[in-house]
């Protein structure tokens, strides 16, 4: 089955979202992507038991680190599905485009270009 969903998506695999820390997120969005999602298994069905919890509230962590610095906390998400949902897959990386593309660039973008 071909999926598909915009090209400027940058897909990063890892062996479970548990592996993805605060600082991965934080470094997307300094290093230039104006917007950055997790898409985990569905709760409670993480082969590595919580991995998916943990993603979930680094998540929330990394969401109110940008809404203290005046950055829109809508440019960070967390979705939760299964491995044969590939078409949902698909619907969240063209939905999270639309709202990154409705939100505007990066102010972090507009920063680094001052400087």
């Amino acid at each position: 089955m071909r999926l598909s969903y915009p090209t400027n998506i940058t897909i990063i695999q890892v062996p479970c979202t548990g592996r993805v820390d605060i600082i991965h997120l934080l470094n997307a969005i300094e290093d230039g992507a104006d917007g950055v999602y997790v898409a985990g298994c569905l709760e409670g069905e993480c082969h590595y038991m919580t991995g998916n919890l943990k993603a979930k509230k680094r998540v929330r962590y990394v969401k109110k680190v940008l809404e203290e610095l005046g950055i829109e906390p809508e440019r960070v998400e967390m979705f939760n599905l299964s491995a044969g949902e590939g078409p949902r897959f698909a619907e969240i990386a063209r939905e999270m485009d639309k709202r990154i593309r409705e939100l505007g660039p990066s102010p972090i973008n507009n920063l680094k270009k001052a400087v």
